[in-house]
């Protein structure tokens, strides 16, 4: 079975390019267009990209005209207008289609592992956004209505540092002390032990979206009794 670090895209500057490359990174990858509602989200993709390239993110655009024709340029027209209206640094790639008979290899594989609503695959419109994390599993979908900034958490996920801030950030607001002290030892546990914990189901990774899910409950007594019953205990 072909997997996603067995594609090769053409970049937009007309190399190919293995996908494996990308291994051990987490991807963001985006289906783009210049002149759809949703452009200026090329803005709020660039800050992810510059807030979490160092700790391993990349964001991966590729231009399509198949919604609206929106993307109506040639290559060249396309990297110049990201570069001079949105500073765009992260890889781009050559125009694709992402639907129907000739769609890219890439997004035949992004929608078979992560479904849209009830189910279907088919990309509804621009900017619609597939997470993958360093293993190449594709781990969320994100509508195109989705802003880049919204999925700043989903993000954090995927970076050990980033994730002990989020904890941090979430005991002070909601009281949840004991239960952050639990998952932050679990993630520098699996930091010193190198493992991929916050990429794939683990104990810290579990914890953690446990933790995360108790935004929605308020800081009652109850919601921390339920946080402490339901939280899943280190080293299972």
């Amino acid at each position: 079975m072909i997997g996603l670090y067995d594609i090769e895209a053409r970049t937009i500057d007309g190399k190919t390019r293995e996908l494996g490359e990308f291994s051990g990174k987490t991807l963001l990858i985006v289906n783009v267009a210049s002149k759809c509602g949703f452009t200026p989200q090329y803005a709020g993709l660039e800050t992810l990209y510059r807030e979490f390239k160092d700790r391993g993110l990349v964001v991966l655009g590729f231009p399509c005209d198949q919604f609206g024709h929106q993307e109506p340029g040639d290559e060249a027209q396309i990297a110049a207008f990201c570069s001079r209206d949105y500073g765009v640094t992260f890889p781009m790639f050559a125009k694709i289609e992402v639907n129907g008979e000739n769609a890219h290899p890439l997004y035949a594989h992004l929608k078979k592992e992560a479904p849209g609503l009830l189910g279907t695959q088919a990309i509804k419109w621009n900017f619609t956004k597939f997470l993958v994390d360093r293993n190449g599993r594709v781990t969320k979908r994100f509508a195109p209505n989705d802003a880049p900034d919204a999925i700043r958490a989903d993000m954090r996920k995927h970076d050990y540092e980033g994730a002990l801030v989020l904890v941090e950030e979430m005991s002070k607001a909601y009281g949840y002390r004991r239960e952050a002290e639990e998952f932050r030892d679990q993630i520098l546990a699996a930091r010193r032990a190198r493992a991929t914990c916050l990429s794939k189901p683990s104990p810290a990774l579990l914890g953690y979206d446990e933790f995360a899910r108790h935004e929605s409950r308020g800081s009652s007594r109850e919601g921390r009794r339920d946080a402490k019953r339901n939280s899943p205990p280190a080293g299972k």
